[in-house]
């Protein structure tokens, strides 16, 4: 949304306001006014003509528009109701100069995770991916995939589901209680770059969220839930989530977290699954088999095997069972 048009809906939710004073306000003809109410209208903004001028009486439940209503975070946003994939685009948008930009689609018909693998995107999840331009050397970008795996699991915990992270970038909801409890997916995080040695030119931070479909929608090989279906084995009268606020406390999470990388790793500690716990980690140089016991900037986990201690930068980490 351009900014004026941001600027319109601010003066409409302050209450009635007239043409000839919204012109006034914003410096532009009543003519553009006009067109901007229009384009509010058309995305779905139920805004109300009155003998005292205009009134906002809704707004839409998602989209672009939506978003960026009450957003605290400067973000610009592209809404799509169905594209292949939010990373392909971000990364286009990348490519010409695009920063600060979020791309959002209802449905992803191409969503792909690490390594290339399928990820499921059907209608009702949230499916984003952020465009940055971060000052940091590109060994320090992991930090950014930590701080959209907290900004996640703090807004689905928001909602009401006790989201955890598994290190470095799923974020996982456990089934069941004790012992017999296992741990589903809730969300992915693909983050792709592309720079020089010793500047970043680019940060893509891909993240899809499982929220307003049954899990039956998912393939079962994947393992994972909803935000839906875990608030209705918790007993919430209302299992949907309301994906704007979800998708804007997400966002402005994420934004404190990027401008103050130092409060990234406390935060992951904080909802960290991993930690404390006995893992299996596939890396490039072979098995890392041991007790995960931290984290070091800017996305290290620290791990005691028989061997001694182990920093593993990139793997896949599985959480073993004490007997295994």
């Amino acid at each position: 949304m351009q900014e004026t048009r941001r600027r319109v809906l601010d003066a409409l939710s302050a209450g009635p306001v007239t043409g000839p004073e919204l012109a006034e306000q914003l410096d532009v003809s009543r003519a553009a006014v006009w067109k901007h109410v229009e384009a509010l209208r058309e995305a779905d903004f139920e805004v109300e003509g009155t003998d005292d001028g205009y009134v906002l009486q809704s707004i839409p439940e998602y989209g672009g528009a939506a978003i960026e209503y009450g957003l605290e975070a400067p973000f610009e946003v592209e809404f799509h109701d169905s594209l292949g994939s939010t990373n392909e685009r971000a990364r286009e948008l990348a490519a010409d100069g695009a920063t600060d930009t979020v791309v959002v689609a209802a449905e992803q018909t191409g969503g792909r995770g690490r390594l290339d693998r399928e990820w499921s995107s059907p209608a009702g999840g949230v499916w984003l991916s952020v465009v940055c331009r971060p000052d940091l050397p590109p060994a320090q970008v992991p930090v950014y995939t930590l701080a959209a795996a907290v900004a996640v699991a703090r807004a689905a915990r928001e909602a009401g589901v006790e989201a955890r992270i598994k290190w470095p970038n799923d974020v996982l909801v456990p089934v069941g209680d004790g012992e017999d409890a296992e741990e589903r997916k809730l969300c992915g995080i693909l983050t792709e770059m592309e720079g020089e040695a010793d500047r970043v030119s680019w940060v893509v931070v891909g993240i899809g969220v499982n929220v307003n479909f049954d899990e039956s929608d998912l393939p079962p090989e994947a393992n994972a839930t909803t935000l839906r279906a875990a608030r209705e084995r918790t007993g919430h009268d209302e299992a949907d989530v309301p994906r704007r606020l979800f998708v804007q406390r997400l966002l402005e999470t994420f934004d404190e977290l990027r401008a103050a990388p130092e409060r990234v790793l406390p935060a992951w500690r904080e909802y960290a699954s991993t930690l404390g716990r006995r893992v299996r980690v596939e890396t490039p140089g072979g098995e890392v088999v041991g007790e995960a016991v931290d984290i070091e900037f800017p996305g290290t986990l620290v791990v005691e095997t028989d061997e001694g201690t182990r920093r593993v930068s990139a793997g896949d980490c599985e959480h073993l069972r004490p007997a295994e």
